[in-house]
């Protein structure tokens, strides 16, 4: 693999005096941000919020021809945004072989750049991916969720750009792209919290349900044997274990066929 320091270093020279000036590059990237912070309603989807951070970084970053997003879903890599569908196939030869620039840089919590040509031996599947597409250079930025745990950071994706001019990206470009990662962080970390609050309303609702179904049955039993609450508890307990059926259903059954009779 090219030592990234070196890479940049070389692509930075190739930009000496054809690249908009670094104040300029972080002022335009700071005013994309704060469009899109202010574009961000809460109550879009991941992807659709992913996505408008994929066109505003492609907007951002010189030489930046396409963007993509991949954000790890159950504990696999997938494509949730793009500025151009046709490389969502670079970011999948990746997925299925389990290699390329978008891994290395999820196993090293770095960013890590490629030029095409250079990485033939150790990344077969991603250069056959952008000599088809002609892009000449790549580079992966991870998404990082910082863990206070000694487990350390957690990755869960990486912002991948995509250029057809092979000295591009330099580690100024590099500088910017973290704070993408960084408002990517922050736009996966609301979704999965959304999703477990979800999930954890409908636990509770559910368990609501149930209790509600349990205790229908319970009065039904205590005005048929004239026994206390607990006693017709005791009932459905034991013939939940007995059936081996769960609570819940013992309860249900037994409010069904006193309905139907």
């Amino acid at each position: 693999m090219t030592d990234e320091t070196g890479t940049f270093e070389t692509a930075a020279r190739s930009h000496n005096g054809s690249r908009p000036d670094p104040v300029a590059r972080l002022d335009e990237a700071a005013e994309a941000l704060e469009l899109l912070r202010d574009a961000f309603t809460g109550e879009e989807s991941l992807d659709t919020a992913l996505q408008r951070l994929a066109e505003t970084a492609a907007r951002a970053i010189p030489d930046a021809d396409a963007v993509t997003v991949s954000v790890v879903t159950s504990g696999q890599l997938r494509t949730a945004a793009t500025t151009d569908p046709r490389l969502t196939e670079v970011d999948e030869k990746q997925y299925s072989a389990g290699r390329g620039p978008c891994f290395e840089s999820a196993r090293t919590l770095r960013p890590v750049r490629a030029v095409a040509g250079e990485h033939l031996d150790v990344w077969p599947e991603f250069e056959a991916g952008v000599a088809q597409h002609d892009i000449r250079a790549y580079l992966s930025v991870p998404v990082v969720l910082p863990s206070p745990k000694a487990a350390g950071d957690e990755h869960v994706g990486t912002l991948n750009i995509y250029s057809h001019t092979a000295a591009a990206f330099d580690p100024f470009d590099e500088g910017l792209m973290r704070l993408f990662t960084t408002a990517a962080s922050a736009t996966i970390t609301s979704d999965q919290r959304w999703q477990r609050s979800r999930e954890h309303i409908a636990h509770l609702e559910q368990a609501m349900i149930s209790r509600a179904v349990i205790d229908q049955a319970k009065g039904v039993l205590m005005a048929v044997h004239s026994c206390t609450a607990d006693e017709a508890f005791a009932m459905l307990v034991e013939r939940s274990q007995h059936e081996n059926v769960k609570l819940r259903d013992v309860a249900k059954n037994l409010l069904d066929s006193v309905t139907r009779s």
